[in-house]
C-alpha cells in the first residue's frame, strides 16, 4: 500500500500564499513549530530552510514531522499531512529559496541568503493526511 495522498481540491494551498506550520520534535520530546512556505512535488512535501536551525537539527535526528497548510480565505479549510523526511536535499535548494521568495514575497530572489548560508529542502512522505472544509 503507498503513501496517503494529497486530494486534488487542496493541492491548491500548496502553490498559494498560504504559510504552513511545521512542528517538529525537540531532542526533549516536546514539539517544537515554525511558521514555514510550503511546496509541493508530485506527493512529497517539500520545506526548504538553512543547514543548523533548530528544525534542520531536529528532523535529522528524528525525522517525524507534521505539517499543517490553513486557507488564509478560509481558516476552516485546512490540511494536515503527518509524515517523515525521507530526503535532505541541498541539491537545487538556493533556486528553490528564490521560487518561494517570487511566490511568497513578490520578489525574484530571497532577500535573507547570506553569505555561506547553505539551503536545504526536507522532502516529506505523507503518512496520514487529514482535511477539513
Amino acid at each position: 500500500m503507498g503513501s496517503p495522498t494529497i486530494p486534488a481540491q487542496f493541492r491548491s494551498l500548496f502553490t498559494s500564499k498560504a504559510f504552513a506550520h511545521m512542528a517538529t520534535v525537540m531532542r526533549d520530546g516536546t514539539l517544537q513549530v515554525t511558521p514555514v512556505w510550503v511546496d509541493l512535488d508530485g506527493e512529497r512535501v517539500l520545506i526548504n530552510s538553512a543547514l543548523g536551525r533548530v528544525k534542520d537539527r531536529n528532523l535529522r535526528t528524528n525525522p517525524a514531522v507534521t505539517v499543517e497548510v490553513q486557507d488564509p480565505g478560509n481558516p476552516y479549510r485546512y490540511i494536515s499531512v503527518r509524515g517523515r523526511v525521507v530526503k535532505f536535499r541541498q541539491e537545487g535548494a538556493t533556486e528553490h529559496i528564490h521560487k518561494l521568495a517570487q511566490r511568497y514575497m513578490g520578489v525574484e530572489k530571497y532577500p535573507y541568503l547570506k553569505p555561506g548560508m547553505q539551503r536545504v529542502i526536507y522532502e516529506i512522505e505523507p503518512l496520514s493526511v487529514h482535511t477539513a472544509g
